[in-house]
């Protein structure tokens, strides 16, 4: 029994962390995209000199929006299904123990199958690496295997960005003292965090849509969906509207300080950069 214990929170610990290390090496070149993308078509609507309007605020980050997924779809995809891989393995192992008559010896025997990629049963939960899925989603079904989810992607970080820079804007034009100082530090932080955190909360629905759609490998009596409509269609219909917004809150705590970062360091110098290359590139042409 020992031994089983081990092997849960082994696994639960792996169930902890799965699909970080995708995070961790897709998170930079897609924050770097969606803030660039923004700055590029922010600069674009004001080039005749008058003040951006709302309007064209939320056009801006409707752009930004659209390049992002370039990055991260791909990401999403890889990131559900290390998640799905750890979660369907802890099941298992957990069905494994619990179906043991008692008094019953355990033998290292139980047969837990990760995924669909690793044939065979095994001992002990067997890791699966971002590369092996990849390379099985580009073998079966080519680079749309990567984009599976696009549309649901689209749905979320569209109106995400549309939310998120208006709001980060405006918040962060309060702390300026003057239109042609930069906002502190501090201020220029807490406005990431604010906006990113209701733009989270706002599109969790489309969220977890993206997330049910993105889900290849099903575990016992889940749902299969065909798209967006029949997905939102089933989640209303049998388990009510309060699915929608399940992990809102945990999702609001990660993106607000991730946005408030990643904002204050790209105000700190880089959209001025790009702005000030632009600028110099169109003077030569």
């Amino acid at each position: 029994m020992h031994t089983s214990v081990t092997h849960t929170i082994v696994v639960s610990c792996w169930l902890l962390f799965a699909g970080a290390a995708v995070n961790l090496t897709l998170v930079t070149p897609e924050k770097a995209i969606k803030l660039a993308a923004n700055d590029y078509f922010r600069y674009h609507l004001s080039k005749t000199g008058s003040p951006l309007t709302l309007s064209k605020e939320m056009l801006a980050g409707c752009g930004a929006g659209v390049c992002q997924v370039i990055i991260t779809t791909p990401m999403e995809m890889l990131k559900i299904q290390l998640q799905d891989a750890g979660r369907l393995a802890a099941q298992k192992t957990v069905k494994g123990i619990q179906c043991m008559p008692p008094g019953t010896k355990h033998l290292n025997t139980i047969p837990v199958l990760t995924r669909a990629y690793n044939v065979g049963p095994t001992s002990a939960a067997r890791k699966v690496s971002a590369t092996q899925i990849a390379s099985e989603l580009l073998r079966t079904e080519g680079i749309k295997g990567l984009y599976k989810g696009l549309g649901a992607t689209l749905l979320r970080d569209v109106p995400f960005s549309v939310i998120y820079f208006p709001l980060f804007a405006n918040l962060n034009k309060l702390g300026k003292a003057s239109s042609d100082d930069k906002a502190p530090f501090l201020y220029s932080f807490t406005a990431g965090c604010i906006a990113g955190s209701t733009a989270a909360v706002a599109v969790s629905p489309c969220d977890v849509i993206k997330t049910r759609l993105q889900s290849l490998s099903k575990g016992a009596n889940e749902e299969t969906y065909s798209g967006i409509v029949n997905c939102a269609r089933k989640i209303w219909m049998k388990e009510g509207p309060s699915a929608f917004f399940k992990g809102a809150g945990c999702r609001a705590l990660v993106i607000a300080p991730l946005f408030g970062i990643a904002q204050v360091v790209y105000f700190l110098g880089v959209g001025e950069t790009v702005l000030e290359m632009a600028q110099f590139n169109r003077l030569m042409a």
